[in-house]
Order: C-alpha cells, then structure tokens, then sequence
C-alpha cells in the first residue's frame, strides 16, 4: 500500500518550506513596519462563526463529523470572520484602531475535489479594525503595493471595485431576479443576461454595470451617468476620492470595475483582488475589501465596528515568483559537523556544539547551524556525510574536550 496525503492537501517538503518562509518573512516585515500586530486564531470554529451570517457558503466549509454534541465545527475557511469574532469577544478593551496581521493556513471545500484539488490553502493578510473612511482605505491599499515590491513583484495590478454600489445599482432588479443578475455579472456572462425575463430598460442597466470595468476616469464617468440617488453620489464621489489620492501615489497600478463581486458577500464597501500582468491566464494573487457589519455579528451588543483588510494566497505568490530566481535554491546547510572521536568526549561534543551555537545573538538572523556526528561511521564516512551536505568545518573533540577544526573548503 502507498500512503499519499489526505484528499486535496500537500506536504511541504525542506525546500519548499524554505521558500515558503522567504515569502511570509519579507511580508511580516512590511506588516512590521507599517504598525500591524500578529494574531492567532482557532483552525476549528463553530459554523455559525464560520459563516459570518450567511455570507460564506455553507458547502465551502469542511465540516467536521460530530459525536452527540450541539455545536456543528468546521475548518476555517478563511481568516476574517475569526479575527472579528476574537477582537469582539476577547479585545473589547482595547482601544481602536487594532491593526492585526496573520500567517496561516485555511481550508476550502472545492466541487472539483474529486480530481483531488488543493483544499488546504496558506495566506498572509492583515485586518484593520475600527477605522473607516478614506485614509484607512488608502492605507491597506499601499500596504498591498508595498507587500508586492516587498517581493519584488513587478507586473501586477489591482483591480479596484465598490460592493456598496454594486449591490445598490442591483436593487432595481426585481428581488426575485437579482440573484441570477449578481450571478451573471460576477460570471461577465451576457448570455444570461440577455435571456433573463428583463424589461429593456432593466437590461441595459445589467449590461452597463457589466461594463463598468477599465481606466478610473471612463468607469467614474459612466456610473456617474446613471440615476443616481444621493447616497450613490456619495459613494461614487467616495470612491473617486480615493482613486485619486491612490493614483498621486504612482505606485497602484489600478483598474476600476464595479462589476466587480467577491463568493464572500460581507463586504460592504471597496473590494479589491491583485491580479498578476505576467501570464495569458491572469493569476489572483490575492483578496479584500471592507466589511463594515461583520464585527456587529459577533460583538455581545450587536455595535457594528468598520474592517478592511486583504489575505495574499501564499502558493499563487510562490508560483508567481518561481521564474525571478528570488526563492531559495537549496536548503540552509549546516556550518558546523561536531564529532566525538571517542565516547568518553560525547559530553564535551554536546557542549561544544552547543557554544558555538550561542555564538551569535539569538535574535539574530544569521545563525550558526551545528550538527551533532551521531556514530557509526569511520573518519572517511564522516567527511564524505559533511561534503553531501556542504557542511563547512567539522570540529573533532578529543578525549580531553579539546577540539581540532578541519575545514572541508
């Protein structure tokens, strides 16, 4: 019998977490800088968390089989609806704005996972809680551009769309309607829309929302062309605003599409995906947006409280930067191999192992890597195991706990 990993998952092996770990730690340092915090929630939660309110489906969570108990567990499918059940419940003390940043996996069900498609997936993201407006909007944007040239990732772009307008410009469908019309124009499918029982009128709004996708200043122009009521205005005259402080940046490479419609329906206002330019098939790199009533849902009063925030998809990164020669080639090699030459120095081994272990500062990046010769094997043995290994010195103790230092460069 050949034992493979579960269904949909995937093991990581020495180098790929290498290269795993170049990524997440270039974007912990840009979350560093600009004031975000870690946070670690539970892989397990309640499907009522997990489910925001209906607002993530319920056949994209993988459940988990209960025994007699209440409470119906799944595996996380995503990263916000746990953060805004945490902040409510277990940081109500603490003063706005909260800036959090994650590292960690989730788990999506797929229809396709018969042809055993990637179910277990790796994000980085952040979440800014308490703020809304302009200037919060703004910032997680740039954190997205710096998180990218962080990366050194050059051909990308963002494409820009408002979920409050788009779910406003819907409400003139007939309610029995507006799901199939939602549907097809996050699907760009006009063939629906022409064959949708919709009065011509109601049909060129559809097509025109359809179109509401390119440079800002055409799309602005046309949605501002409609029959806007006065909080429609306001929204579209917000995110104007936003595009152009955005665009005076000359680092957001940006396109605007209002047809825009993200499978998590909690956001509430601008929704965004990073989409790479490098490709014939566009790769999403990553999501966000800003959900202004998730928190609500959770808080114990009911008090909603502004989010944004965005998750990177780890594996669409990695493959993105597999062609630029940036990730690791190999794995860390070991700059020391201790052998005891007899078993009366095995304690002198460990300790000196161990020295020159603490030989640079723990906190420091640039660590000394020690292994310990564990037996078995002649001198010969012992020099060929360092060399298949680009090991660089190999420290020989004496009896007497001396060392004798041999470099094998």
């Amino acid at each position: 019998m050949v034992y493979q990993p579960a269904a949909g998952a995937r093991d990581l092996l020495p180098l790929d977490v290498e290269k795993k770990r170049w990524i997440e730690e270039r974007l912990q340092q840009v979350f560093h800088r600009w004031g975000y915090h870690r946070i670690i929630t539970s892989t397990l939660e309640r499907m009522d968390t997990l489910m925001a309110g209906e607002a993530i489906q319920r056949q994209m969570v993988i459940q988990l089989q209960q025994n007699g108990e209440d409470d119906e567990l799944g595996l996380r499918p995503e990263l916000t609806a746990s953060i805004a059940r945490t902040v409510v419940t277990r940081m109500a003390s603490l003063r706005y704005p909260q800036r959090l940043y994650y590292n960690a996996n989730v788990f999506r069900r797929t229809w396709e996972s018969r042809h055993n498609r990637q179910q277990e997936f790796y994000q980085a993201g952040v979440e800014l809680l308490g703020a809304g407006g302009l200037l919060a909007n703004a910032e997680v944007l740039l954190l997205v551009a710096d998180c990218l040239a962080a990366l050194g990732l050059q051909e990308w772009h963002l494409i820009l769309g408002e979920a409050g307008i788009t779910r406003s410009l819907l409400s003139a469908f007939p309610a029995n309607l507006q799901d199939k019309v939602r549907s097809a124009i996050a699907h760009l499918d006009r063939i629906t829309i022409d064959n949708l029982p919709l009065s011509d009128k109601l049909r060129d709004r559809a097509q025109i929302i359809l179109d509401l996708r390119g440079p800002s200043a055409d799309v602005l122009q046309k949605v501002s062309s409609l029959d806007l009521d006065e909080e429609q205005r306001e929204a579209v005259n917000n995110l104007k605003s936003l595009v152009e402080l955005l665009e005076s940046e000359k680092k957001l490479p940006l396109i605007l599409d209002l047809s825009l419609i993200q499978t998590i329906d909690y956001y509430t206002g601008i929704v965004f995906e990073v989409v790479t330019d490098t490709e014939s098939q566009a790769r999403v790199l990553g999501r966000g947006g800003r959900y202004d009533q998730l928190l609500g849902l959770y808080h114990p009063q009911g008090e909603n409280i502004p989010g944004i925030g965005f998750g990177l998809n780890i594996e669409d990164l990695y493959q993105v930067l597999l062609s630029t020669q940036q990730l690791p080639q190999i794995v860390p090699a070991s700059n020391w191999l201790v052998v005891s030459e007899t078993p009366s120095a095995n304690a002198f081994a460990f300790a000196y192992a161990q020295k020159l272990r603490d030989s640079t500062d723990r906190d420091s990046t640039d660590l000394v890597r020690v292994e310990i010769d564990l037996g078995g094997r002649d001198a010969d043995a012992i020099r060929q195991y360092a060399r298949d290994r680009s090991i660089a010195q190999i420290a020989w103790i004496k009896a007497d706990g001396s060392p004798k230092i041999e470099s094998l460069r």
